[in-house]
């Protein structure tokens, strides 16, 4: 009888002490879902993108925009860019093109009555051998850029691994129109700008140019060489946002020291 007592108490114990040494054990956890790396920053390879902003005439005088008068050229400029950068440590290096439709336009308030020479057939009464006549006309009352575009280096320097900062010039070629006249013109621009990367492939900058439209030109009516008394020189600052894709150079160039 006190074996069997002996025996019953024993296996109540054990019963009643279970729970507490189940609490003890180590819990097996679940293995933790795959999470893939984070997206690698980098500004190496292609991108493109979209671009606002304004333009307006860098000066006023006789042979830009214009005649006797001081009227400024301006308007919106907006269009787009594609562009490769190959970065090495902190410094990038890359090309970029892009190409603008604009409103850059100005009127002249008084556009002048002027008189002109030409050829004639029938001579001259008062100088012998000379061929002249003469004629009437009006200046054209106003210019316009409705586009333009560049093709231009860059080179920059990183700041922090997400803020660029750069210098960019080369080539840049637009149409003129100054009445009646409508010419291509070639030329330069040069400026600079601040780019940042505010998630991985996209990136938005601000950006300064200056163009010069000095080269060609179409010869106006009566002898007068009219288009090239037209010579754009311009300001645009522009608001862009681009796309970086992401191939091409997908790591930037570390150096080895």
């Amino acid at each position: 009888m006190k074996k069997t007592l002996l025996g019953a108490t024993v296996v109540a114990l054990a019963l009643a002490a279970a729970p507490a040494l189940a609490a003890d054990l180590p819990l097996r956890k679940e293995a933790p879902a795959y999470a893939p790396p984070p997206p690698v920053l980098t500004w190496n390879g292609f991108y493109a993108g979209v671009n606002i902003g304004g333009g307006w005439s860098a000066n006023n005088n006789n042979n830009n925009w214009g005649w006797a008068n001081n009227n400024t050229a301006s308007g919106v400029v907006g269009g787009g860019q594609v562009g490769y950068n190959f970065q090495w440590n902190s410094f990038l290096l890359g090309v970029e093109t892009d190409f603008q439709g604009t409103s850059i336009s100005r009127d002249n308030n008084n556009a002048a009555l002027f008189l002109f020479g030409s050829a004639s057939p029938f001579g001259s009464p008062f100088i012998p051998g000379a061929s002249f006549g003469a004629g009437a006309g009006f200046l054209p009352s106003s210019e316009s850029l409705p586009w333009f575009g560049t093709v231009r280096g860059r080179l920059g320097y990183l700041v922090t691994p997400t803020l660029l900062i750069y210098g960019t010039g080369g080539f840049a070629y637009g149409e003129v129109n100054a009445g009646w006249i409508s010419n291509t013109r070639t030329g330069w621009s040069a400026g600079g700008g601040v780019e940042w990367m505010f998630m991985p492939n996209w990136s938005a900058k601000i950006e300064y140019l200056y163009t010069d439209l000095s080269s060609g030109g179409t010869t106006g009516g009566w002898g007068w060489n009219y288009g090239y008394h037209i010579h754009p020189q311009f300001n645009t600052v522009r608001l862009g946002v681009n796309w970086h894709f992401n191939f091409g150079g997908n790591q930037p160039v570390l150096a080895k020291f």
